[in-house]
């Protein structure tokens, strides 16, 4: 140590004994008027496995267990969550900041659609901008007495989850695949991201994993023999949910009543996160 150190160690470029090594802290604080409990993140490798139903469904799932729930959508550019809970109405602001739409059943949500002129408006954002806007709804949206809050990840292992992994407080993850080869290989890339976050994952959820005959009642493999057993295995994740491909799904996220909708596997899940 020199005779003019000040003690900044983030400003000199000397190397010696009594150096202190700089620890970056991405941790974003919440909104003062809010308070969370539990924050629980939803993803999955690649798009199009039904994400952000089964986000709205576990939401929807643990409200009906008398829990203050919330939804952040933090897939800034395929923003789905207001269209599945039935909100069209644009999002609220008071002195002390964005106040969050709320569904019909009591469930909490923000949404960069709830901010855009138009909800079929493109969000045409580099990903430092859209990390940057998922943190805002961290910091900057009054989420009030929260038990549990659900993140709608965006898919893939980039800019945003590594910015949820960094700077929200989550305490596990659900992970969503669908039974293809090509999506569970995908899936592993998520799981071992989360792995290396240190972040635990809590179950996966194979969604459109058969479809039900209504006339023979018998199980079909449309998309290929089930993965999500041998994944969840080779993690040590011992939570699963099987999804069947269901018409009743579509129906009611086009009707914004997803809240209606009841699933049994699901709600192994649910139950197990509402102990």
């Amino acid at each position: 140590m020199s005779d003019t150190c000040n003690n900044d160690c983030s400003s000199c470029g000397e190397s010696c004994t009594d150096r202190k090594e700089q620890q970056n802290d991405f941790s974003a604080k919440l909104n003062e008027s809010s308070k969370v409990k539990k924050v629980y993140g939803i993803i999955s490798g690649k798009g199009g496995v039904g994400k952000s139903l089964v986000t709205a469904m576990l939401a929807a799932g643990i409200n009906k267990k008398g829990f203050s729930t919330a939804v952040l959508d933090a897939d800034i550019t395929g923003p789905s969550i207001p269209k599945l809970f039935g909100i069209t109405e644009p999002a609220m602001q008071n002195d002390k900041g964005l106040l969050p739409a709320i569904s019909e059943d009591g469930v909490k949500l923000m949404s960069v659609n709830l901010l855009l002129p138009n909800n079929t408006d493109p969000v045409v954002w580099r990903g430092p901008i859209i990390a940057n806007v998922v943190k805002q709804f961290w910091t900057d949206v009054v989420w009030g007495d929260i038990d549990y809050m659900f993140i709608d990840m965006p898919p893939g292992t980039g800019d945003v989850p590594l910015t949820i992994f960094q700077s929200l407080p989550v305490d596990g993850l659900i992970v969503v695949t669908s039974p293809q080869d090509l999506v569970s290989m995908i899936a592993r890339k998520a799981v071992r991201m989360a792995e290396m976050m240190n972040v635990p994952i809590v179950a996966m959820v194979e969604n459109m994993s058969y479809f039900k005959c209504p006339d023979c009642g018998s199980n079909h493999n449309i998309f290929g023999e089930s993965k999500v057993d041998a994944v969840a295995k080779e993690h040590s994740i011992e939570l699963i949910a099987k999804l069947p491909i269901d018409p009743e799904f579509a129906k009611l996220s086009d009707e914004g009543k997803i809240e209606n909708y009841n699933s049994d596997e699901l709600n192994k899940i649910i139950d197990f996160l509402g102990k």
